[in-house]
């Protein structure tokens, strides 16, 4: 379980094992394709991303003095199986890496807020993400690999209940 002493990279990083997480288990992660739907949720978990982060670096510099260092755990990053479709894959493995970066940046030692070049580097990734949404996924879909796929057993229906 991952801990970060800045509550605004805690933030935004519980947010991305979310959208992992709803990839992961989404229709299209068991197909060869990405469906219209999926396209679309796609689309807005990478504009929630941008929304948060655009939230936090408009927001005043904080002196934290008595309340700093406080840990602030993430959460059990999420297991990734192995899923059927490459381009949902690609997408996961781009958000993790957007997470893992955030959670062993400098800015995860400070209180709030993102330092430049960890921003960068987060936002660098959720660019490359929409691209591949944009000039990939969009343009290639769907595939049909009828020797090859299914080629694993389904991620599992969503999580049920209330």
């Amino acid at each position: 379980m991952a801990t970060v002493l800045n509550h605004d990279v805690a933030g935004l990083c519980r947010r991305v094992n979310h959208f992992i997480v709803e990839l992961q288990k989404s229709v299209s992660g068991g197909v060869s394709d990405v469906n219209q739907f999926d396209q679309a949720r796609l689309q807005k978990y990478l504009d929630a991303v941008r929304a948060y982060r655009d939230w936090v670096v408009a927001q005043p510099h904080l002196d934290l003095p008595e309340t700093h260092p406080r840990p602030v755990e993430i959460g059990p990053d999420p297991v990734t199986p192995d899923i059927e479709n490459e381009a949902v894959r690609d997408v996961v493995y781009l958000l993790e890496l957007c997470r893992d970066e955030l959670v062993n940046s400098q800015s995860a030692r400070n209180p709030a807020g993102f330092i430049s070049f960890d921003d960068q580097r987060a936002m660098s990734l959720v660019d490359k993400c929409q691209h591949f949404l944009d000039d990939y996924i969009k343009l290639v879909q769907p595939i049909d690999m009828p020797e090859s796929t299914p080629s694993q057993p389904l991620t599992g229906s969503g999580l049920m209940g209330v």
